[in-house]
């Protein structure tokens, strides 16, 4: 069974500022863990930065919750990778899912201005089929 966590993103790949602020910890923490974990093995992009998928970003997560939330030695949690590689992994860092809502909140808002700016478009171009639609003259300068 595929555990799938939740990440903030659609993205497949993740610089490691990204990562580091999903986890919850410093890029050196990352670079270090990837020293003593062989099952983290980033990618490097073509400038030579550290390209994390998403399997990589869960590893991180089962590797953090294995050793700040279980609190496991570095030894300890290498040996519980091996036995479970499935095992419990921490939730994304609250940072990180905040600035997702935030982007998703960005997106509905640029969405509805576009929609605003679609029907005063609409309006503006037509006066008369609005003052018609509110239902004649009398009831625009009445406010119904």
């Amino acid at each position: 069974m595929q555990i799938r966590v939740a990440l903030p993103s659609d993205k497949l790949y993740f610089k490691i500022g990204e990562v580091a602020g999903i986890v919850g910890v410093a890029a050196h923490v990352l670079r270090y863990w990837e020293t003593e974990f062989r099952s983290l093995k980033p990618q490097k992009s073509s400038k030579q930065q550290r390209v994390y998928r998403r399997r990589d970003v869960e590893t991180l997560l089962r590797i953090k919750h294995l050793l700040y939330t279980e609190r496991f030695t570095i030894a300890g949690a290498k040996r519980r990778l091996k036995e479970d590689p499935q095992s419990s992994m921490a939730p994304p860092s609250s940072d990180s899912v905040a600035r997702a809502s935030l982007g998703r909140v960005r997106e509905a808002v640029s969405e509805l201005r576009a929609l605003l700016d679609v029907e005063t478009e609409r309006t503006a171009a037509d006066p008369a089929a609005l003052v018609a639609q509110a239902g004649g003259v009398t009831a625009v300068a009445d406010g119904r």
